[in-house]
């Protein structure tokens, strides 16, 4: 006979303590540890079999890695590795799954680290005819890029080119060389755009109009790179770095201000300008100009980062590679006042000499050592960025290595990232991604990763198919592109989650088929379409382990559990079964049919009968494929036992859709065209036939019918009992059927589900039959209450409806019930697997961020519901307004209009009512007239339709407006009360005041 499912008791352990077990087992074995842990594996193995025992392998554990952890998490961890359930592990057993858990966790964590771009990258030719200088991209993600003239474009995220401008062609009319545009920096807070050009010149432009609005004139030297950056509420710094290796700051309070009044100055080639030295001494102290000696060679860019509030600069001079540096500097009196004296001794040396003011705005200083932080770099630094999130700075430059640095610690780079061939051209720091973007001039694209400081993705010009040198490069954030200029503009584009997936918690990237609970381990196992095999805590929903490529590139469709709960058992399209031992993705066995048969598995049974064990699996062969599961058989692949001979001549004529077994000996199996068939698990030989009659009144709703049944349930709590109903069936025709399986077969109950007759696709009831849930095609998930339902015969009516509840939005492929928690678990084509209680409260998705604990439901995310249902339009209630059958109207009165029909006594009493009704109207000479106002003479005025030739609006509107019926009685105005006016009295004189603060008080 069928034994029950018999699972070993093991210890319930923290999962997160587990964890720091594992971990420190792994940082303690080592080449050296595993000789001396193998010699005491010999020495515990008293018996000489070359095994040990439980309690064997806790002394090995202890004493050899001088573990004192606790005796359960020790005893878990030979649970786990002993996955046949025998008591005992041998030694290559132990460091089998030692090196494949970590292997598959190393895949694990790699796959999540996955990036990839589309290629080849976008390609467009650009407006620019000169050399392309910044690409920069606005807080909409618009790419903007300025070149060399001076025009200006911008790009959406597809590289459409959305506008194009000329900058400076106004000025340049009247000259005879143009000039040149240097650098380019947004002004987003102010709508501006700020550009340096070649005659020493910083140029303000509205972003908006092109329009130049004002420009600073009079610069010392040529501004290479620009920078800007706010600081707080209206202020700002500009920042520029020159030939001389200086940086120039340029620190505004009043923004908002200081460019009105830069708009006012006279105009100089039709532009607003003032001075640099008007800027440095500002009167009312809005600006202030800052002149830095920071390097030795020209300042190849720099940025302002308000998080260190300083400035990072970088040039090609290597012990002045990279500066951290002030803005202001810390104050210095003594040199301060030598700067003072040494002014006031050259003006009175040279009365033509120079102001104070003026000598202070000449002079360039250098900061002291303890107002900035220098970086020395071999062959200098050509790029960098700065991550706060991360605190760290990377740079780059003609050493091809891109260099990780603590902003802390100048003296040595915490990480050196060595790959690319050619100098270094751009960097950038994806801090929420935990990545870095490198790009050197042979257009090799490389991403790393921050923590592992490993190369993730190499793209090179082969794959991209982007030619030409290279002029400016930009990642963008906000889309994840990456946009590099050449004589082309290009755009490279990363792989990202598809949008419908983007605010949506998803369990696995592919559609769900399986998911299963564990109570062995209290741990959830979800397989995929992608087959990918994945574990999560079943009472916090955190991921354990996962481990991929199960079945190949094949999909997983059904999946069991051995009697011990110890190992994985899956089918897949490729037609084979697999035992594995799931904690650590190794796979024991492989189940194999006839040569050639690679029909899809759809359901598999786990049977253990007369102290043999055996493994049962149905799919598009229509045939029950019998494997046995022995211990004793050595061989890794393995054939199935004979067919039964009533199975080949009389089984099933199409594909097998479900299995459902129950003591003592019986097997039941579906097919697509609706025939149920039980079987003798110990002859083989058919016990019956089980086909649904049709229902009267049925229409087909499915083109090719809808006669499969994809899911049987054998109500165990009444397998002894031949005068109820013992299987349930999913269909056929979208109905749940309730059999007797004994005396030929009988049908004792048939039902729909609901009213939009979706097909039952997944079925699980308690252990007690008390209660049923079903799931169907839309993703509704049922409970039932059966408790007695059809125990003593036929029944015409449905069990009672407890509750009902939209989990998912696409089909629900899996379903699992764990009473002793009162949850159930639900599995869709939509990619998640969800835990909700059995009142349907939505516990939520596994894979969310957001750990939930079984034992405590204010961590449960009801009363809120999965998004995705929330806004799919078919998880709208059934509604007779919804629908469309009835107005809004109709529904409101519904219960009127029916009384209406049903009682003509009633109504005869309203039309004698209206006949008596009478609407009384005093006159103004107080005589009382009486009017009736009925059905007949309303309807008579509404078909009187004045203007009835009129056409067009004002005609149709007079056509429409109810018009006023003379009855003779007196009309609206006659009915006014009248009544007698008090003269009005005369205005009081204003008060006389002296005092004016007051600005509504006046004299006379």
């Amino acid at each position: 006979m069928i034994r029950r499912r018999v699972r070993t008791n093991i210890p319930q352990v923290d999962p997160e303590e587990f964890a720091k077990f594992l971990k420190e087992i792994e940082e303690k074995i080592n080449l050296e540890h595993l000789h001396s842990l193998k010699k005491s594996f010999e020495v515990a193995d008293k018996s000489g079999t070359g095994t040990l025992t439980l309690e064997e392998f806790k002394e090995v554990i202890k004493n050899s890695l001088g573990l004192r952890r606790n005796d359960d998490q020790i005893t878990a961890l030979f649970m786990k590795i002993d996955s046949l359930s025998e008591g005992k592990i041998a030694w290559d057993e132990f460091c089998t799954y030692m090196q494949l858990e970590y292997a598959e966790k190393e895949d694990a964590y790699l796959r999540q680290k996955e990036v990839s771009f589309h290629t080849p990258a976008m390609i467009e030719s650009t407006p620019h005819r000169e050399t392309i200088l910044r690409i920069d991209n606005m807080s909409d993600g618009i790419f903007v890029a300025v070149s060399q003239d001076g025009t200006i474009s911008f790009w959406n995220s597809q590289l459409d080119l959305k506008r194009t401008k000329t900058l400076m062609s106004d000025q340049n009319i009247n000259r005879q060389k143009p000039k040149w545009i240097t650098d380019m920096v947004l002004m987003q807070q102010y709508n501006k755009i700020i550009l340096g050009t070649g005659d020493r010149e910083i140029q303000f432009y509205e972003s908006s109009t092109f329009e130049p609005y004002c420009q600073v004139s009079g610069l010392e030297t040529v501004p290479l790179k620009l920078a800007y950056c706010p600081t707080g509420y209206d202020e700002c710094l500009i920042m520029y770095g020159d030939v001389d290796g200086c940086v120039n700051i340029i620190v505004i309070y009043a923004t908002g201000e200081t460019l009105r009044t830069w708009k006012k100055m006279p105009k100089t080639d039709g532009i607003a300008s003032v001075t640099l030295e008007k800027v440095a001494h500002n009167v009312n102290g809005l600006t202030k100009f800052i002149r830095w000696k920071v390097h030795e060679d020209w300042v190849l860019e720099l940025r302002y980062y308000e998080e260190l509030r300083s400035i990072i600069s970088c040039s090609n001079h290597e012990n002045t590679a990279l500066v951290i540096g002030s803005t202001t500097g810390s104050t210095h009196v003594e040199s301060q006042l030598r700067e003072i004296k040494e002014s006031l001794n050259n003006f009175s040396n040279d009365k033509k000499g120079p102001k104070l003011s003026q000598q202070n705005y000449i002079q360039t200083k250098r900061r002291m050592d303890s107002d900035q932080t220098v970086f020395k770099v071999y062959k200098g630094v050509k790029t960098f960025d700065f991550s706060k999130d991360k605190n760290i700075i990377v740079t780059g430059g003609m050493d091809r290595i891109v260099r990780i640095w603590n902003p802390y610690v100048p003296s040595k780079p915490t990480g050196m990232l060595r790959g690319h061939n050619a100098p270094i051209f751009y960097l950038s720091i994806a801090a929420d991604e935990n990545r870095i973007y490198s790009i050197s001039t042979d257009k090799t694209v490389r991403v790393w990763d921050i923590k592992d400081q490993t190369c993730m993705l190499t793209l090179r010009p082969k794959s991209h198919k982007i030619r030409g040198d290279i002029q400016a490069c930009h990642y963008n954030r906000v889309t994840r592109s990456l946009a590099i200029a050449t004589d082309q503009m290009a755009l490279l584009n990363q792989k990202v989650k598809p949008q419908q997936y983007a605010d949506i918690v998803i369990t696995h990237k592919e559609p769900v088929h399986c998911c299963r609970y564990n109570a062995s381990f209290k741990q959830v196992v979800t397989c995929s379409d992608g087959s990918a095999v994945k574990l999560w805590e079943f009472e916090t929903g955190k991921p354990v382990f996962e481990f991929s490529q199960a079945h190949g590139d094949n999909a997983i469709t059904a999946m069991a559990f051995d009697n011990t709960g110890r190992r994985l058992i899956t089918g897949g399209r490729d037609g084979k079964l697999k035992v594995w031992n799931y904690n650590n993705g190794h796979c024991l066995k492989t189940l194999e049919k006839e040569e050639d048969n690679t029909e899809e598995i759809t359901s598999i049974n786990y049977i253990e009968m007369n102290r043999n064990r055996y493994i049962i699996s149905v799919g598009w062969d229509r045939r029950i494929n019998i494997f046995t599961d022995s211990s004793d058989d050595f061989h890794h692949v393995q054939k199935p036992l004979p067919k039964w001979q009533d199975d080949v001549n009389h089984g099933h004529k199409e594909d097998i859709l479900s299995l459902a077994s129950a003591p003592p000996n019986l097997l039941a199996s579906s097919s697509y065209d609706g025939e149920i068939i039980v079987w003798n698990l110990v002859s083989g030989h058919i016990y019956c036939h089980l086909i649904s009659p049709k229902p009267q009144d049925y229409q087909s709703v499915a083109l090719d019918g809808d006669n499969s049944i994809c899911k049987l349930i054998f109500l165990e709590d009444r397998a002894a009992n031949k005068h109820c109903a013992q299987l349930v069936a999913s269909g056929p025709r979208g109905c749940i059927h309730f059999w007797n399986v004994y005396n030929g077969g009988e049908l004792l109950a048939q039902f729909s589900v609901g009213s939009n007759r979706a097909a039952v696709s997944n079925m699980v009831a308690s252990e007690d039959s008390t209660m049923l849930f079903t799931g169907d095609a839309i993703g509704f998930v049922h409970c039932w209450k059966i408790d007695g339902y059809c125990l003593r015969g036929k029944e015409s009516e449905p069990p009672e409806l407890i509750i009902s509840w939209r989990a998912h939005v696409q089909s629900v492929t899996s379903m699992d019930l764990v009473e002793e928690h009162g949850l159930i678990l639900t599995s869709s084509l939509d990619c998640t697997v969800r835990l909700w209680t059995i009142e349907g409260e939505y516990v939520g998705t596994f894979g969310q961020q957001e750990p939930w604990d079984v034992y405590n439901k204010a961590t449960f995310l009801h009363p809120m519901v999965p998004y995705d249902v929330l806004v799919d339009p078919q998880s709208l209630p059934h509604h007779p307004c919804l629908d469309g059958k009835l107005t809004a109207a109709q529904v409101i009165h519904a219960e009127s209009l029916e009384n209406g029909e049903n009682d003509s006594e009633e109504e005869e009493e309203e039309e004698e009512e209206r006949k008596n009704d009478a609407v009384n109207i005093t006159n103004y000479l107080g005589v009382r007239t009486q009017f009736v106002y009925d059905d007949n003479m309303i309807q008579e005025e509404l078909k009187g339709k004045p203007y009835d030739d009129g056409t067009g609006k004002r005609l149709r509107h007079e056509k429409h407006k109810p018009r006023p019926k003379d009855r003779g009685g007196p009309n609206a105005y006659q009915n006014l009360k009248c009544f007698d006016l008090d003269d009005t009295p005369p205005p009081s004189a204003p008060t006389k005041h002296r005092d004016k603060t007051d600005p509504f008080d006046f004299e006379i």
